[in-house]
């Protein structure tokens, strides 16, 4: 399988009252990848498939602010996740 059909994940942390913009926490290809959807699923984080946002995060390091480049993409997932976690 060619390393860019390999499945991608990244994870994000986001702390309002510390301030500053997210950080990407986990990332990882192949069976890193389905390691972090795991512990999603068990700890019920809610998750958003973007493969063009997972492939800008996986170019970050880890625990890193993501860019302001990022920020809008990464608004319209925390949207998302705000609106999961009202829902329940």
């Amino acid at each position: 399988m060619r390393d860019d059909q390999r499945k991608k994940a990244a994870a994000l942390s986001y702390d309002h009252a510390l301030g500053g913009a997210p950080k990407v926490v986990a990332k990882g290809r192949g069976k890193m990848a389905e390691r972090i959807v795991e512990m999603a699923r068990r700890n019920d984080v809610p998750m958003v498939e973007d493969r063009n946002l997972v492939q800008m995060l996986e170019a970050l390091d880890l625990n890193t602010e993501i860019p302001a480049e990022l920020y809008q993409a990464v608004a319209e997932v925390l949207v998302f996740v705000y609106r999961m976690n009202h829902k329940v």
